[in-house]
């Protein structure tokens, strides 16, 4: 089947995809799993209905760039310091201790030691990828273990930059910094000259990010063309990962230096939102060609060395890390959990190995069986993960569970996202902030977020009423959305579609009025407030004191009509219709039953009454003491 169209191979790729999926997310195995599968049974080694696969592959490793550059948008400043004992702690010591050890059990099988140790580094990193996406479905990925994960799998990805620079000085023959591959213009350039081109693309990057890609998406911002938007962002990527693979290195690193040139800036909510529906679709494409390109001649032909490989680098790396994550803190179950989700190998081994074998350091055979070892350990990940979750269930019903502190993995989710930050949102966000609670701001006038920085304010760029946005903001494990925004449409959009897809999240809004408040309740939000409702109460109360009331006397007042307005709003609540005249008409009449009782209880309280504001009608009463 070579030569088989385009259109006939991504056909293939997506039935695949659609069927193996749903059966195996319905067998408890996960999607990775079942994409794996799925590529194994299409690909060339078993049915072969693509034919060669290496045209898709390169476009399915566009999957793991966009998950690269998502992964550097979260490595801002913060993050790198808050997680700072596991992404250099424990991430360095797992790279090195795993390298190590794989290099010497690949010395005690007889490679030279600059091949074993080349074989090591290879093999001690993980799979992004897969690791992440199956923390994602096992729940795991907020917590300690996907924390911890993260933080290793950071540096593991930081790492593959210096070992393109590291692993040709391991070659026999003479050093070649870059291996030799399509697109890439320097190969043939001394080595000082290579390294002076990746140094001067690097710095490409970081200047671009810095100084002219914040300009340009501001002035986007401000067309309102969403689809724009996410272009320039795709152009953001691709140039970058153009840029790298033209200096010999990843394109996926490349992407990763973007999105960590950009974490600090305020479009990142914004183009994690439009980068992540690629992101699913081109990973899935991914795991597809992973499974397509597992050679099953050569797991036929050598089937015991092959699993040998296997299992032998799933348990060493498990050893390695399950030690390591004990000593940083973690308690046993946390740290196997981490250890089962790093036994693997990561997608970048495919990239190191061909680089290895382009540089003269690994033999071909070699590098072909290490190949073939990979992409099985990745394929048993999901498994190795359920045989841990069965293990882990026996273990918790044996043991009463015990809550273990874990210093080493700190939280940095928001507690509070708000949404809308004008004059009405900046003063709630600030409340909350000083009793402490973490939040995420929104906001998508761009003028507005430009004047709100240049005072220290951390606001985001993006209009919170996308779903994908609110989720990239952190809804899934936030407690409270504040609904600050001043379009009654959208507010009541955003409070509808929030109350769906997060229901544990709780909800409070900022209303127009009184009807719009009814919307927002029937919306399903829990809390609503009038966004001029308490200011014309304090500027009534200090009218009242203005003229001849006490303070005491004049917020008496205000707490009366306080009182009878909440009474009031709650009574006609079920009424409301929009212009139903039954509404209407119970308005009218609750206006002049209200306006009757206020006027019997302040007959007592003003200025020139023979009372002084201690006796009211029976109907204060209930009035709430201020607390």
């Amino acid at each position: 089947m070579h030569g088989q169209p385009l259109l006939i191979q991504a056909l293939v790729y997506l039935a695949a995809g659609v069927v193996s999926v749903p059966i195996a997310k319905r067998l408890g195995l996960g999607s990775v799993l079942g994409y794996l599968i799925a590529g194994a049974v299409i690909g060339p080694f078993a049915l072969s209905l693509v034919g060669q696969q290496a045209d898709v592959m390169r476009f399915a490793e566009f999957g793991v760039v966009i998950l690269l550059f998502l992964i550097g948008l979260e490595v801002r400043p913060a993050l790198l310091w808050s997680m700072r004992k596991t992404i250099f702690g424990l991430g360095g010591a797992q790279v090195v201790a795993t390298a190590l050890a794989i290099g010497g059990a690949a010395m005690l099988l007889g490679l030279d030691w600059r091949t074993a140790l080349a074989v090591g580094l290879v093999l001690a990193m993980s799979s992004t990828a897969i690791v992440l996406q199956t923390l994602d479905e096992k729940g795991l990925r907020q917590g300690p273990v996907g924390r911890a994960a993260f933080g290793v799998l950071l540096l593991q990805d930081l790492a593959v930059i210096p070992l393109f620079a590291l692993l040709p000085l391991l070659a026999e023959g003479p050093v070649r910094l870059t291996a030799a591959h399509e697109g890439n213009l320097v190969s043939g350039l001394p080595g000082w000259a290579q390294a002076l081109a990746v140094f001067g693309a690097v710095a490409v990057v970081v200047g671009i990010g810095r100084y002219l890609v914040r300009p340009i998406f501001r002035f986007i911002a401000r067309a309102q063309l969403r689809e724009i938007f996410t272009a320039s962002a795709l152009l953001i990527v691709i140039g970058v990962a153009a840029l790298m693979q033209m200096v010999g290195l990843s394109p996926a690193l490349g992407a990763f230096l973007a999105g960590v040139v950009l974490a600090e800036s305020e479009f990142r909510r914004e183009l994690e939102a439009d980068i992540e529906p690629f992101r699913g679709l081109l990973l899935g494409l991914f795991f597809i060609t992973v499974g397509a390109s597992l050679d099953l001649g050569l797991v036929a032909k050598e089937p015991l060395l092959l699993l040998g490989i296997v299992f032998g680098l799933m348990a060493l790396k498990f050893v390695v890390m399950f030690g390591l994550a004990r000593l940083a803190g973690a308690h046993n179950k946390s740290a196997a959990a981490v250890a089962t989700a790093l036994s693997q190998g990561g997608e970048f081994a495919f990239v190191l190995l061909t680089f290895t074998v382009g540089a003269g350091v690994i033999e071909p055979q070699l590098a072909a069986l290490l190949t073939a070892a990979v992409a099985v350990s990745m394929a048993l990940t999901p498994l190795a993960m359920i045989a841990y979750e069965q293990i882990a269930i026996a273990a918790d019903a044996a043991i009463p569970a015990v809550k273990h502190p874990d210093p080493t993995f700190d939280d940095g989710e928001p507690d509070i996202i708000v949404a809308g930050f004008g004059r009405f949102g900046q003063i709630v966000q600030r409340l909350l902030a000083g009793h402490g609670m973490r939040a995420t701001t929104l906001d998508s006038d761009i003028e507005q977020i430009e004047v709100l920085r240049r005072f220290g304010r951390r606001v985001h760029y993006g209009d919170a009423t996308r779903l994908d946005l609110l989720r990239a903001a952190g809804a899934e494990r936030a407690k409270m959305l504040i609904v600050a925004i001043d379009d009654k449409e959208k507010a009541t959009e955003m409070v509808e579609t929030a109350r769906q897809a997060f229901p544990n999240l709780t909800v409070v809004a900022r209303a127009w009025d009184r009807p719009h408040a009814y919307e927002l309740l029937n919306s399903g939000a829990h809390e609503v407030e009038r966004e001029t409702f308490e200011g014309a109460l304090a500027l009534s109360q200090k009218a009242l004191e203005r003229l001849g009331y006490s303070p005491a006397k004049a917020k008496k007042a205000v707490d009366l009509f306080r009182h009878y307005d909440r009474k009031t709003f709650d009574k006609l609540r079920p009424l409301w219709g929009g212009e139903d005249e039954a509404y209407v008409l119970a308005s009218r009449e609750a206006a002049r039953t209200t306006e009757r009782l206020l006027q019997e209880d302040l007959k007592r309280i003003r200025p020139d009454g023979g009372a002084d504001g201690a006796q009211t009608s029976s109907q204060e009463e209930d009035v709430p003491q201020p607390v």
